[in-house]
């Protein structure tokens, strides 16, 4: 809103400073301050509210050091990251920019569905939640409309890196470096030569003529991955200031990639995807990882507030869309490598454990318990030792994520 008041007034009254609001370096920056400043501010009156309304977590005891004595600690305080991110975004962020509609649509309808999750857990008394195939359905209804949007929708579009030889420069010095924007279905692929591959020429794999339908993979894809990221961040979600801090590592990536990939002049120099208009969403990234760490003042050990389903499905939800975004979600493995090895360590435990039952007629497990940071628990290693060092592992991932760009 913020953007148009001072675009008016610039371009009506040569209003002083104004033309601050048309960078989006300025803009993310104050996206960010005013982020954390709510989150940080605002969130204890949130944690107030929740506590004075009896939204207590209720604790099983698993047998894990510290378990019990969480329970009753407010949860839903995902309220506080989604107020934090959309307060800012609503402020700061170019408002019909078809990025900051679809991510501002994901934060909101993930949010929900967090919501009402947790509402069943914590008001009706039943522990089980949501149930899941409603989960996957809401998580499927977001995938449909990302896909869709992203594919058919005009303003999505790549520009491609033209040959030296088509290269050159204009009458006023501007250097033309990139083709016209066009219609791709274009991502990026680590450790190949050309870094790319196209959905619509992976479709021809199943026939020819089939490449016009290459929508119809391009959606189950998106569908997959949101799907997947924000249950492995909904499983991350089990100790004090893992999910939050993990996220905000993965989320800080993500903003650089978008800010490079929206910028013709590095996205020239480092050789990446230019993406038009996706620069707009480093505004929307900043406000989230203001939110984030903001969040971490409260949610780090020992927690004043969980971040419930209503955090969580709405972090993963964000990242995916993101990654998406700016054509890095086969990087996803890599990047969000925390939620990822979490995930597969429930799965491994869950598949192993039916398969001795089946085959001895006792189920067994790999580890202690999974998720894979309560394992670590239960071996003894205190929760804030575990923590920081998943943050070690998802900066070192995050690096190794940038590095993947170059290594062709």
């Amino acid at each position: 809103m913020l953007y148009y008041l001072f675009d008016f007034l610039e371009a009506e009254y040569d209003f002083l400073g104004a033309g601050l609001f048309q960078y989006i370096s300025f803009r993310s920056a104050s996206a960010f301050i005013v982020s954390l400043l709510i989150s940080t501010i605002y969130g204890k009156r949130i944690i107030n509210y929740l506590r004075d309304q009896q939204v207590g977590e209720t604790v099983r005891d698993l047998g894990l050091a510290g378990q019990t004595e969480k329970s009753g600690t407010p949860t839903m305080g995902g309220i506080i990251i989604i107020l934090s991110t959309l307060i800012p975004v609503l402020l700061f962020a170019i408002l019909d920019n078809i990025y900051i509609i679809i991510l501002i649509v994901t934060t909101i309808w993930m949010g929900i569905i967090g919501f009402i999750d947790d509402y069943i857990k914590i008001f009706r008394n039943n522990k089980a939640g949501l149930k899941g195939r409603f989960k996957i359905l809401g998580q499927i209804t977001l995938g449909i409309f990302v896909g869709s949007m992203l594919y058919f929708h005009p303003s999505v579009t790549l520009k491609e890196k033209l040959p030296v030889k088509y290269q050159y420069i204009t009458q006023d010095g501007t250097p033309i470096l990139f083709g016209e924007a066009k219609k791709s279905t274009k991502t990026t692929i680590p450790f190949v030569k050309n870094n790319e591959f196209e959905y619509a020429e992976a479709m021809e794999l199943f026939g020819k003529g089939l490449k016009e339908y290459s929508w119809i993979l391009f959606i189950i894809v998106v569908t997959f991955i949101i799907t997947a990221v924000s249950n492995g961040a909904n499983l991350t979600d089990g100790i004090d200031g893992l999910a939050a801090g993990t996220s905000s590592i993965i989320v800080l990536t993500l903003g650089i990639l978008a800010w490079v990939s929206g910028n013709i002049i590095f996205a020239n120099y480092l050789d990446v995807m230019y993406i038009p208009n996706s620069g707009e969403m480093t505004v929307f990234i900043a406000a989230f990882v203001g939110a984030l760490v903001g969040f971490l003042w409260y949610n780090t050990y020992p927690a004043q507030v969980f971040m419930g389903d209503t955090g969580s499905l709405t972090i993963g939800g964000i990242i995916a869309v993101l990654a998406i975004s700016v054509r890095k979600e086969l990087l996803i493995p890599i990047l969000a490598g925390v939620f990822f090895i979490e995930t597969l360590s429930v799965m491994i435990q869950v598949l192993w454990f039916k398969y001795t039952r089946k085959r001895f007629g006792e189920g067994r497990r790999i580890f202690k318990m999974s998720p894979l940071h309560h394992h670590y628990q239960k071996v003894g290693y205190h929760e804030s030792k575990i923590v920081t060092r998943f943050w070690i592992v998802g900066i070192m991932l995050a690096v190794l994520t940038i590095v993947t760009l170059k290594l062709r």
